[in-house]
């Protein structure tokens, strides 16, 4: 039995986000669409009669708090087992930013207390344990191509994503998902994307239609003050469409090769440094290529 593994967990992107209704309990219910990129969190956990978190280079705390902390004490809790983990997050996807990157850390933990530990949770209890630490955990478990409805529980698995590239903008500042879901409480939005439109334009193979039916129904009340400039200088760059993800900040274009997303990407980066391309992927949290070994 192995001491340690290495996991490597995909940000999101949401191609659609509508809130469609309030759940009991005051949670605002949801339906999107949810794509896993190729921007990973990589998560390295060895055993240890402790539970101890790293996050080196990063300015996230390390407290109990932390997503990565929260699924370990749920795991364990869980399965019942007396032990514990040396967790160490390297973070590459931006904070606050709408792209899941807590919830990866979340997903990558599970995944890899599973592994080290022998535990056998199929992929229904990691889903249904992760829904209790983050809305986003689920998905980032099962990543690729998701219908994803309710509180983000409600998990459809979609065909992959017609052939395409990303563009991802990360301003100079976060936002904070719950004061983005109070100013939509206050203002509401005019966006309402059609989510079972995309979910067929997916189905049909057809990134045209795919990105005729985005939106993001937080994008007018998040507070991000750069969407704008984001999404037009995406679009007079050559993107298919352009938009924000989740609750923001970040801001990410359509391309149809992956040249045209790099040339986009050296051209904003004058105005806001932090961009990154990525491509849609398949799966979710999983273990690298080298700790399967």
């Amino acid at each position: 039995m192995r001491d340690r593994v290495t996991v490597l967990a995909p940000a999101k992107l949401n191609l659609a986000l509508d809130v469609v209704g309030i759940l009991p309990g005051g949670y605002h219910a949801l339906d999107m669409t949810m794509q896993a990129i190729s921007l990973y969190e990589r998560v390295v956990i060895r055993r240890s009669p402790y539970l101890d978190l790293a996050l080196p280079g990063s300015n996230v705390k390390p407290g109990p708090g932390n997503t990565a902390i929260k699924a370990a004490l749920a795991f364990f809790h869980y399965t019942g087992l007396l032990a514990g983990a040396d967790i160490t997050v390297y973070k590459s996807v931006p904070v606050r930013a709408g792209m899941a990157g807590g919830s990866a850390d979340a997903a990558a933990v599970l995944v890899g207390l599973n592994e080290l530990y022998g535990a056998r949770l199929s992929m229904s209890e990691l889903c249904a344990l992760g829904v209790s630490i983050g809305a986003d955990v689920p998905f980032a478990l099962m990543g690729g191509t998701c219908r994803v409805q309710g509180l983000g529980d409600l998990i459809k698995a979609l065909p992959p994503l017609p052939e395409c590239w990303f563009t991802v903008v990360m301003p100079g500042y976060g936002i904070s998902t719950p004061e983005a879901f109070a100013a939509y409480d206050k203002v509401g939005s005019s966006v309402h994307p059609d989510c079972a439109a995309q979910e067929a334009a997916i189905r049909a193979g057809d990134l045209d239609a795919v990105c005729a039916a985005a939106g993001n129904a937080l994008e007018e009340c998040s507070g991000a003050k750069d969407n704008e400039a984001i999404k037009a200088a995406l679009r007079e760059n050559g993107a298919v469409t352009a938009l924000m993800t989740g609750s923001g900040a970040a801001v990410f274009g359509v391309f149809r090769t992956e040249a045209e997303a790099k040339a986009a990407a050296a051209a904003l980066r004058a105005r806001w440094p932090q961009v990154y391309t990525a491509q849609p992927v398949r799966g979710g949290a999983a273990l690298s290529v080298t700790s399967k070994a």
